[in-house]
């Protein structure tokens, strides 16, 4: 019985691994690359926690209302919406849309980001997937995770051994009371 569940658990558990194999790398074959939003400034359209899939574009291809993710002279990455574009300074105006003033207006970001800074433009966005993303690349979630993987492989050990013996028993206990011309 405890084998049972333990196969239905087990299951779940590589269905899930597989979903966020799929999520966090798997992606990157199609060419997206994910990162976790960890502040509210795009909220409500990128909430704080999800993971967002950004595909790299040409600075060409961006349109206002876009969502952009970009990267500061200090290597921090942005994702930001575009309220303007200066095509003849090569330059993006960009706005985090819950960054608002005292009067409620959206405040623009302090500097137009050139286009050499562009990483890409936002193509999909799933809420909370952020969280287990940032858990899972940092300590102490990869160590939960290499945990987690021991103790799962442990018990499938245990799990077959005892089955395995088991088996022999009660094909030992078998044999010995079949009948003579079976032997």
């Amino acid at each position: 019985m405890f084998a049972k569940v333990w196969n239905a658990l087990l299951t779940c558990l590589v269905v899930v691994a597989a979903f966020l194999a799929i999520a966090f790398g798997g992606v990157r074959l199609a060419g997206l690359t994910p990162y976790a939003v960890l502040s509210g400034s795009m909220e409500p359209e990128l909430p704080v926690g999800s993971l967002i899939y950004v595909k790299p574009v040409d600075p060409t291809e961006v349109h206002v209302g876009d969502a952009i993710t970009f990267r500061l002279e200090s290597g921090t990455l942005v994702t930001h919406e575009v309220y303007e574009i200066d095509a003849s300074a090569h330059e993006f105006k960009t706005r985090g849309i819950a960054n608002v003033d005292a009067q409620g207006n959206i405040s623009p970001d302090a500097a137009p980001v050139p286009w050499s800074s562009l990483v890409g433009s936002v193509v999909a966005c799933v809420p909370l997937l952020g969280y287990v993303n940032v858990f899972v690349t940092q300590p102490p979630g990869i160590f939960m995770v290499i945990a987690g993987v021991a103790v799962v492989i442990g018990v499938s050990i245990v799990i077959e051994l005892v089955g395995a013996g088991g088996r022999r028993d009660r094909a030992e206990r078998e044999a010995a009371h079949a009948p003579k011309h079976m032997r």
